[in-house]
């Protein structure tokens, strides 16, 4: 269940996010893949500093203040985010990320995209289900959160520089499947005006939290 948050970032915050991630000093990305997917990552990260620190600790608190994020997430523990760059042909061929990321385990992923989709070519993270491959290429401040256990790629990109911060979260709620049917219980209270059934669905998706949360 991929979910796009469109409204994370405000212009001005976007083009100061993306001017600071981009002038960061930038290392070979395999060195935190997998042993199956780092055969099949060719792209750069942001080496750990002060400033890449602080591009990422924005990125969180952004995340973990938005309504809709902790909605479909709800996060537990933020395992690791990284500033990725991919040019130059670079991609990641299709790959799961790891079950245990920095001792936390892996369920919520999410691209943070940081690049003007017009400045490249290719790119685009591609979320593979059961039935078809669905190509995501979002503008600037855009970020998309979908479940770890997904299988997904980032195309070859065949012109400029692609940016974008990723990471992974462990949910209070392990299943996917559940957190999909908390979060349409989410949508339907937003979108109730009426009272009485908006405490209804309320009392429902705070009950199965409760169920099903640990």
């Amino acid at each position: 269940m991929p979910i796009v948050l469109s409204d994370l970032l405000s212009q001005a915050e976007v083009a100061v996010l993306s001017a600071a991630a981009a002038d960061l000093p930038f290392e070979d990305g395999s060195r935190t893949a997998g042993t199956v997917a780092r055969t099949v990552k060719d792209n750069e990260q942001a080496a750990d500093s002060a400033r890449t620190r602080a591009v990422l600790d924005k990125v969180q608190a952004t995340l973990l203040a938005h309504p809709g994020f902790r909605a479909v997430a709800y996060p537990r523990v933020a395992a690791r985010l990284i500033v990725s760059r991919t040019a130059g042909g670079g991609q990641y061929g299709d790959h799961v990320d790891n079950a245990l990321i920095a001792g936390a385990r892996a369920d919520v992923s999410f691209t943070l995209f940081l690049s003007d989709p017009g400045s490249y070519a290719g790119g685009e993270l591609v979320i593979g289900d059961r039935i078809e491959d669905r190509p995501f290429k979002l503008p600037q401040g855009e970020a998309i959160v979908y479940p770890s256990t997904t299988l997904h790629r980032v195309n070859p990109v065949t012109r400029g520089e692609r940016l974008v911060v990723i990471g992974w979260f462990q949910s209070w709620v392990r299943d996917p499947a559940r957190r999909e049917i908390l979060f349409d219980l989410w949508r339907a209270i937003d979108a109730t005006e009426d009272p009485d059934p908006r405490r209804l669905l309320s009392k429902s998706r705070s009950n199965l939290i409760r169920m099903w949360a640990g």
